[in-house]
């Protein structure tokens, strides 16, 4: 069972969320948000797997939220636009994924059973996004973390970072795919990263991959 949140400031929308939600069975709507601080209290409160979260609401907003929800529930961030201005800050903060509103049911159903099972969910609209940002910003030196990487590790990170899956990764590299998991799984942990788009971000930050002109 995956236990879940909404958080948005549209009734509409947050009720709309909740109901279509519980209709599928693996799934319980814990309870609902009108905004960033009701939505971390509410976390606080009923320990979901995945909170969804929308960007723009009142007081705080949703990037705080999912900053401040660092270490809780995956947060899937909801929005109605995909050039959102505040995509980017909203992954850097912890999201681990992005999905439009106007997303499919049978997406959003997808979208919230790959965020609860620990992957990431990044649309290639928001991929390019990221680069574009990371392209405009200089490169930061190698945060100490990456030193206690393994040469293969530290190859993997700049393959997930590429946006290679660990099955192509595998193909690349010569080597099985629960090897791949294994090495994504002891990188993640000595980064201290939840899932493969904070990985993403590491790499970029770091200057690990450098990112093309787009």
């Amino acid at each position: 069972m995956i236990n879940l949140v909404v958080a948005d400031d549209h009734e509409v929308v947050r009720t709309g969320y909740a109901a279509l939600l519980e209709t599928q069975p693996d799934f319980t709507v814990m309870g609902t948000a009108t905004d960033g601080a009701a939505a971390v209290r509410l976390c606080g409160e009923r320990s979901p797997d995945v909170a969804l979260m929308d960007v723009r609401m009142p007081g705080m907003d949703g990037i705080e939220a999912t900053r401040r929800l660092a270490g809780g529930p995956r947060v899937l961030i909801l929005t109605t636009f995909d050039l959102d201005e505040y995509v980017y800050d909203a992954l850097r903060a912890g999201a681990s994924g992005f999905l439009l509103k106007d997303v499919t049911a049978e997406r959003l159903f997808d979208a919230v059973r790959v965020v609860a099972a620990g992957e990431a969910l990044l649309a290639p609209t928001v991929t390019r996004r990221l680069i574009g940002e990371f392209a405009r910003q200089k490169p930061r030196p190698h945060p100490p973390e990456l030193t206690g990487l393994t040469p293969r590790e530290t190859e993997v990170l700049r393959l997930v970072a590429e946006g290679l899956s660990n099955t192509e990764i595998a193909a690349r590299l010569v080597v099985t795919e629960e090897t791949v998991k294994t090495h994504v799984s002891r990188m993640l942990g000595k980064l201290g990263l939840r899932d493969r788009t904070q990985a993403v971000v590491a790499a970029y930050e770091s200057g690990l991959v450098v990112p093309r002109a787009l």
